[in-house]
C-alpha cells in the first residue's frame, strides 16, 4: 500500500485517542541531534507558557486481534486496515520534523498478532528515532496492555511520555463490551510505570545523571457514555488513578457510536458537553484541591449540565458564601466560581500592599459574570441580584442561556484536509487553562 494512503488511514484512525498534553519533558537535544522536547508536548494542545504545538498523531497498525464493542477498529468491523513498519514511522517522524510540520511524536497501536509483538514493534520505531537518526524531541508511546514489562520498561526508557488506556470506567463495563481484556493487564503495565517513575524521581534527587524513565509521566483514557457508570464513580476511579499510579492526566472520550452492538447506548451524538464537565472537574481535583466526594455524592451522581462543576458546588453550599477576597486563605479563595489559580495568585500578591476593590478584580482576570455573586470586597456585597441560591441560580442560568452558542463539531486536523480545526463546547477555554 502507498504510504500516503497509509498516513490517511492511520492518522485517522489516531483521533480516537485524545490522551494527549503539553509534554512537562526537559528531554533536551544533543551536539549530534535534531529536536528538542523542552516545553514541547501533544499536538494540537497547549504548553505550560501558552504555546500551541503540534505532533504527529499515528497509529502503528489499526489491524487488532481484539473485537471491542466501543471501538472503530475492531476485528469484526468492516474498515481498510493498514500497517506501518518502524522505519516507515521512523522516516515520516523525521521529515515532517525537518519540514516544520511537527515537534514531536504520538504512537499509539491496535494490537497486532498479540501484545508482545506489538511492544517490540513499538520498541523498534523510537529505538531507531533516538539511536539513528538521534532525534530528541518529544514521543509519546502506548504501553500496550499484556506486554512483557522488560519491553515496557526499555520503551519507557526512550519515550517522554506513555499511556495506558482503561477506556472503561469499571470491571463489569470491560466485561461487557471487551470481554478480551482484563483489568489485571491494563493495571499491570500503569502500576509498573508508575512505581518506575517514583524510584527515577528519587535517584535522580541523588544522583545528577541518573537514568530517564517516562520522563513527562504517564497518562490514560476514559470513555465517557458507552457504559451506564455515573460521573461520580468516573471521579472517584480519576482520583484514585492520580494518587496510587502517578499519572499526569486522565483523559475523557464522548463516545463515539461506531457500532449496533446492543449493549451499546442509542446515542444520536456523543455526549461532549458531559465530557467538558468532567474536564473542568478533574481541574478542580488537580489544582483546586476538591474531592470528587465534594463535588458529587449518591443523591447527586452527575454533574449539573447548566453549570460548571465549581458553581454547581457553590450554589449547593451556598452557605460557605459570600467570602471577603481581602482576608480569606489562599484554599478558600480556590473556591469561588471565576476565580481561577492565577487569578488568586493575583490577589494574594496585590492584597499585600493595598485593600483590593471590586474594580481591582477584574483588571486581575476574576470572571465577575460568576464571581460577584459569592464574594465581598471590603465587607460590601457586589451582586446583581439579593443574596439567595435560587435568585443566584436563576440570574446565572439566564446569563448562561443568554451567551450560549451552539458551535459545530469539532474535528482533528488532518493531513488531507484543508478545512480549520472547529472547537465545540462552550467555555471551552476552561478544559485548557483551567481557570474555574
Amino acid at each position: 500500500m502507498d504510504i500516503n494512503k497509509k498516513l490517511e488511514i492511520l492518522s485517522a484512525a489516531a483521533k480516537f485517542d485524545v490522551s494527549c498534553s503539553s509534554s512537562g519533558s526537559t528531554r533536551k537535544n544533543t551536539a549530534n541531534g535534531i529536536g528538542n522536547a523542552f516545553k514541547s508536548g501533544i499536538c494540537h494542545s497547549f504548553t505550560s507558557d501558552g504555546r500551541c504545538i503540534s505532533l504527529l498523531k499515528i497509529l502503528l497498525t489499526n489491524d487488532c486481534i481484539f473485537d471491542c464493542a466501543y471501538c472503530v477498529n475492531r476485528n469484526s468491523n468492516d474498515v481498510e486496515r493498514a500497517s506501518f513498519t518502524p522505519d516507515e514511522v521512523a522516516d515520516l517522524t523525521i521529515n515532517f520534523y525537518k519540514r516544520n510540520y511537527i515537534e514531536g511524536l504520538f504512537l499509539s497501536s491496535a494490537v497486532y498478532k498479540n501484545p508482545n509483538y506489538t511492544m517490540e514493534l513499538l520498541y523498534k520505531t523510537i529505538y531507531k528515532l533516538r539511536h539513528t537518526y538521534n532525534f530528541n524531541g518529544y514521543i509519546h508511546v502506548k504501553a500496550i496492555p499484556g506486554a512483557d514489562i522488560n519491553l515496557i520498561h526499555k520503551a519507557g526508557t526512550l519515550a517522554d511520555r506513555m499511556s495506558v488506556n482503561i477506556e472503561l470506567p469499571s470491571n463489569q463495563s470491560l466485561k461487557l463490551l471487551a470481554p478480551q481484556k482484563s483489568k489485571e493487564n491494563i493495571i499491570k503495565p500503569m502500576s509498573y510505570i508508575g512505581s518506575q517513575i517514583s524510584v527515577i524521581k528519587e535517584e535522580k534527587s541523588h544522583y545528577k545523571y541518573a537514568p530517564n524513565f517516562v520522563p513527562a509521566g504517564q497518562s490514560t483514557q476514559l470513555i465517557v457514555g458507552a457504559t451506564p457508570e455515573s460521573d461520580l464513580s468516573i471521579m472517584t476511579l480519576s482520583e484514585n488513578l492520580y494518587k496510587k499510579f502517578n499519572l499526569k492526566r486522565v483523559y475523557f472520550s464522548a463516545y463515539v457510536p461506531v457500532s449496533n452492538n446492543p449493549n451499546l447506548p442509542a446515542l444520536k451524538s456523543p455526549p461532549f458537553l458531559r465530557e467538558h464537565r468532567l474536564y473542568q472537574a478533574d481541574w478542580l481535583l488537580r489544582f483546586y484541591n476538591f474531592s470528587a466526594g465534594e463535588l458529587l455524592n449518591e443523591s447527586n451522581p452527575n454533574f449539573d449540565i447548566d453549570f460548571d462543576p465549581k458553581t454547581d458546588w457553590a450554589l449547593k453550599h451556598i452557605e460557605q458564601f459570600p467570602i471577603e477576597v481581602n482576608t480569606a486563605p489562599e484554599n478558600t479563595l480556590l473556591r469561588i466560581p471565576g476565580v481561577g489559580v492565577r487569578s488568586v495568585k493575583k490577589i494574594l500578591a496585590a492584597r499585600r500592599v493595598h485593600t483590593i476593590t471590586f474594580e481591582d478584580l477584574k483588571k486581575l482576570g476574576v470572571v465577575l459574570k460568576r464571581a460577584q455573586y459569592f464574594i465581598t470586597c471590603k465587607g460590601k456585597y457586589h451582586g446583581d441580584t439579593a443574596f439567595n441560591d435560587e435568585l443566584i441560580k436563576a440570574r446565572l442560568l439566564s446569563s448562561n442561556k443568554k451567551n450560549i452558542k451552539q458551535p459545530p463539531l469539532y474535528e482533528q486536523l488532518s493531513f488531507f484536509d484543508d478545512s480549520p480545526l472547529k472547537l465545540t463546547r462552550n467555555d471551552l477555554l476552561s478544559s485548557f487553562n483551567g481557570e474555574l
